[in-house]
């Protein structure tokens, strides 16, 4: 029996956890994205409901010094320094001591690939007054063969000069240069030591700005003249080169002493896939932070891609347990359905695989222009040294195709002590499958030489830049673009998932239960996160569309003739969808949230509009439409979506009991013990009401189910974190379409069932029942532990 059945509540687990002053072991964790409202102190007052719900460690975002009002802190400033913006080392100290006290650990959300390309940042100052004599000149990555490029300007340089939008200053007592960008906004510019103008006119100031080792660019330059490395396409933030040993030691130091000092209990390595060489990076972490502290890496991993077994980490933070969850509950019949009413419906020809192709061919020669353009010039450099002569066109297609074949995030070394197996099978298909589309294959063949045995510097320069690069297009090409093309379920088109591939027997579940069983045990599980495309009860609504196409295609069928003519049928099955996922009954912000998030939609899909040339025009339409959905679904919700919305529900609960129960460490996204309908961020950063989430298990319906059975799991996984640690486990089919998932060790078991569709879950389990009383459930799950 379970000392829950025997009546242990949640505050005994907290109050054993203080009186015996030691952490709670790992065994589920909770995100809180800190900013936007929550600072330390204004988290530590929730650290007991926290404890009481039975969490063992408070998963944070980063605290590190970002950009003035920044929303996430991703965009680093000064990595030396917490924000005190969020409270300063003071309130963190704060947080960390009333954590302890509750028994809970932390875990800190680390960006190691990049800081802010921002004049905010204090070490990006002191490179643009000194250049290439700075101390941290090293730090950054950056191609010095030309001039630092800092897109900064509305306007070309000499329009601005001609109009007197530059001046010079002093700051700090130091001398800068001044741009004025109008409505009151302006940025000064470092100077490098020296005289300056006795008389600062045009000829004058743009002799100054010529000395420089920067040079001020109008912004839509950043296609393709940056001269640093960016994170994906994104300019604002400036690529690190933590492979040098001072520079790790520069960015990790304030890290590293938070984790000495027993402060931070483990680790989130934010996009390791950007670093120069992850391995090395993590092998170097690893020894730094020693082998108790649990570290996990963000890492999209594609297809059947394993995560590579030599890591010292404790594995990924989860998109594919998400994945793989929603893979099993969809059904392939019902999502060929679905298939063929949205291509009727739409017109949409081809299939995902082309999307992504089609997708890329843009992304590439347009937001990656200057990554692609650096490419071909390392390319370039290394053909030197190889005696060889390809004319510019040859190294241009041939990059070109290396980029479009290779269908990972990236590759990693591929000499034996790399131990990533299948790397370089990997890249030997990708050489010969990009040699069929050049006309000179050669080159091709050349290039696959320095990705395969980068034997001198430019060879590894060549490589080294191919695998940060190849993350950044698929990334963009699939994520960022053909998620918000290819329209048909979804729920199918979430990070690391792949909607050509949306389907998973029972079988092939269990075998994969297994292998994360018995490689990564303690890798995290996450249903919803800062960045999940949409939250994980939102996610269920659109899964109920597969599963019950029939009433999608009424809504649809009910939904279409109020839209506008000159609308793409597509965005209105986009739109559509979007709604179903965010709706809720008595919220006033439905219409401005769905509108807000169209715009990001159309724009990241790049057929009408893109965020740089929006088309206000185009996008005016599709707004319009979609407030207009709203107010007729608040005056009458139609049946069909009635019916997806309460198909739902069971599935929420279902996608919840298997995250808690498979193998791994189960991640609540802040606010997701209720059920939450969000969509992309920041949709999905709201400000969580900590007062309603106590309440939550008294709550009718839904809600109260998905508190109650999150509560109950929970401290299920914090008395027992020794059977989630070992216990086998195995996926079964029954009689009537039902699944059944077990946990074995030794005597101990634990039983999951459930119909994958959300239907009756068969008859009561033998063992202690965990459901909680009082309500009709869709699975049933019984213990002996």
């Amino acid at each position: 029996m379970t000392s829950l059945d025997a009546g242990l509540s949640a505050d005994a687990l907290r109050t054993d956890a203080v009186a015996a002053g030691t952490m709670r072991p790992l065994s589920t964790t909770y995100r809180v994205q800190l900013r936007c409202g929550t600072d330390f102190d204004g988290l530590i007052p929730h650290l007991p409901y926290l404890a009481q719900l039975g969490v063992s460690h408070l998963y944070l975002s980063p605290v590190f010094t970002a950009t003035a009002g920044s929303t996430h802190g991703y965009d680093v400033t000064d990595p030396s320094q917490i924000d005190p913006a969020l409270g300063g080392m003071e309130g963190f100290s704060r947080l960390a001591a009333s954590a302890a006290a509750e028994g809970l650990g932390i875990i800190l959300d680390i960006v190691p690939n990049h800081t802010a390309f921002s004049l905010e940042n204090p070490w990006l100052r002191d490179l643009l007054r000194h250049g290439q004599s700075s101390a941290y000149a090293r730090h950054f990555d950056i191609d010095w063969s030309r001039r630092l490029a800092l897109p900064f300007l509305p306007d070309p340089f000499e329009d601005m000069l001609d109009r007197g939008a530059f001046s010079l200053a002093e700051e700090d007592g130091q001398p800068v240069f001044r741009a004025d960008l109008g409505g009151g906004a302006s940025l000064s510019v470092p100077l490098a030591p020296g005289g300056l103008p006795s008389d600062p006119g045009p000829d004058a100031l743009r002799a100054l700005h010529d000395t420089q080792v920067w040079q001020l660019r109008h912004w839509q330059t950043e296609r393709d003249s940056v001269t640093h490395r960016r994170f994906f396409n994104v300019t604002s933030l400036i690529g690190m080169r933590v492979e040098e040993e001072d520079v790790f030691h520069d960015t990790h130091e304030l890290i590293l002493r938070l984790v000495s000092e027993g402060l931070v209990q483990g680790l989130r390595i934010d996009h390791i896939d950007g670093l120069a060489d992850p391995v090395a990076y993590l092998h170097r972490l690893r020894q730094a932070v020693g082998p108790d502290v649990p570290v996990w890496v963000e890492k999209i991993l594609t297809g059947s891609e394993p995560l590579p077994v030599c890591w010292p980490v404790q594995g990924t933070t989860g998109y594919e347990t998400a994945r793989q969850i929603l893979r099993l509950l969809t059904p392939a019949e019902g999502l060929a359905r679905l298939d063929g009413t949205w291509r009727e419906a739409t017109g949409f020809k081809g299939d995902f695989a082309a999307t992504v192709a089609e997708a890329k061919d843009e992304v590439v020669v347009n937001e990656l222009a200057a990554e692609l353009h650096q490419m071909i010039a390392l390319a370039q450099a290394y053909a030197a040294t190889r005696r060889a002569a390809p004319g510019p066109e040859s190294l241009r297609e041939a990059v070109l195709a290396l980029l479009r074949t290779f269908p990972r995030y990236r590759a990693y070394k591929v000499d034996d002590s790399s131990g990533v197996a299948g790397d370089r099978r990997l890249l030997d298909q990708v050489i010969a499958q990009a040699a069929e589309t050049p006309r000179d294959p050669g080159t091709v063949h050349l290039l696959g030489e320095a990705l395969c045995d980068p034997d001198t510097p430019e060879a590894q320069d060549f490589a080294r830049r191919f695998h940060q690069v190849t993350g950044a297009l698929v990334a963009k090409s699939q994520e960022d673009t053909a998620f918000f093309r290819y329209n048909r379920c979804l729920a199918t088109n979430e990070v690391g998932a792949e909607p050509d591939h949306a389907t998973l027997t029972p079988e092939a579940m269990s075998d994969w239960l297994a292998d994360r069983q018995a490689r990564w045990p303690h890798a995290l599980t996450l249903t919803s996160s800062h960045d999940t495309k949409r939250s994980e009860d939102a996610r269920t609504r659109l899964l109920a569309a597969a599963q019950a196409p029939q009433d999608f295609a009424a809504l649809w069928a009910e939904t279409e003739p109020h839209f506008p003519e000159e609308m793409r049928r597509n965005d209105g099955w986009y739109l559509l969808q979007s709604a179903l996922a965010i709706w809720e009954d008595g919220r006033d912000d439905l219409a401005d949230r769905l509108a807000d998030h169209m715009v990001k939609a159309l724009r990241e899909g790049k057929v009408i509009t893109t965020w740089q040339h929006p088309d206000e025009e185009a996008e005016a339409v599709v707004l319009e439409a979609a407030r207009a959905l709203v107010a007729r679904w608040q005056a009458d919700l139609p049946d069909p979506a009635a019916r997806l919305i309460a198909r739902a529900g069971p599935l929420s609960l279902i996608q919840l009991a298997l995250k808690m129960v498979m193998p791994g460490v189960p991640d609540i996204y802040q606010g997701t013990e209720l059920p939450s309908y969000a969509l992309t961020d920041p949709d999905n950063r709201q400000l969580v009401d900590f007062a309603a989430l106590a309440d939550a298990p008294s709550a009718p319906g839904l809600a109260g189910q998905k508190a109650r059975l999150t509560r109950r799991l929970v401290q299920l996984r914090a008395e027992h974190p020794d059977f989630f640690d070992t216990a086998e486990v195995r996926l079964s089919a029954q009689d009537g379409g039902l699944l059944e998932l077990s946990r074995q060790d030794g005597a101990r078991h634990l039983t999951l069932r459930f119909h994958p569709e959300g239907g009756g879950p068969g008859p009561v389990l033998p063992g202690h029942d965990l459901l909680p009383g009082g309500a009709d459930w869709p699975l049933r799950m019984s213990c002996d532990i």
